[in-house]
């Protein structure tokens, strides 16, 4: 698959974006409140730019790099980011609505109030990424990357989690009910209260060696 970063996720400290091209470097720029809808952006590198209430609706991202951007309360709605880099960035109060976020790596960002409902985030890498009280619902995350994460409290409801990387992620208290978890390794990870229903039940149960019947 093309999207696919070649496994790069698997190991985020070895990663480094594509030196920029300075036509396409936005610096400090102020697009606070910006409709980017429909808008498209290719190998574009953002450096310290204030997105706060930005509107976006089927803007498309593709293979860019954003470096301290602030997307404090942004909207996106059928966008896509695709093999993008986050890095440095804050997220408070952000939503994403079936977006596509395929290939994308996070690093050292701040999540607070994050909510992703539906759309396609497989490949993504999120590792020990703080996502505490984090939304995703409905979402694909194939082959995500969420090692080490933190995701005590979240909702995680519907998501098809099938190959993901979940080795000694925190999931306390998470709400886990409908997502596909054959992929999670009951112990390597933190798992005290969180909601799950009877056939995740029995997945885990299987995967622990035991003889469901």
């Amino acid at each position: 698959m093309s999207s696919k970063r070649e496994r790069a996720n698997a190991d985020p400290s070895s990663h480094r974006p594509p030196v920029p091209d300075e036509g396409l470097v936005i610096r400090g720029e102020d697009w606070y409140g910006r409709d980017l809808s429909g808008q498209r952006f290719a190998r574009h590198t953002f450096y310290d730019t204030d997105w706060t209430e930005v509107v976006n609706d089927g803007g498309i991202f593709d293979e860019c790099t954003f470096s301290g951007v602030r997307f404090n309360a942004s909207r996106h709605t059928n966008a896509a980011f695709t093999n993008c880099t986050f890095k440095s960035c804050t997220f408070f109060d952000t939503r994403f609505e079936q977006c596509k976020a395929i290939g994308s790596l996070f690093q050292q960002s701040t999540f607070n109030l994050f909510s992703v409902t539906g759309g396609d985030w497989s490949f993504v890498g999120l590792p020990a990424a703080d996502l505490r009280k984090a939304v995703f619902e409905g979402v694909r995350m194939r082959e995500a990357d969420l090692t080490a994460a933190r995701l005590e409290g979240a909702t995680i409801a519907g998501v098809d989690l099938s190959g993901a990387m979940l080795h000694g992620s925190k999931l306390t208290g998470a709400d886990l009910r409908g997502s596909d978890l054959s992929a999670l390794d009951p112990l390597t990870v933190e798992l005290a209260g969180a909601k799950i229903d009877l056939e995740q039940a029995a997945v885990i149960a299987t995967s622990l060696g035991f003889d469901v019947c």
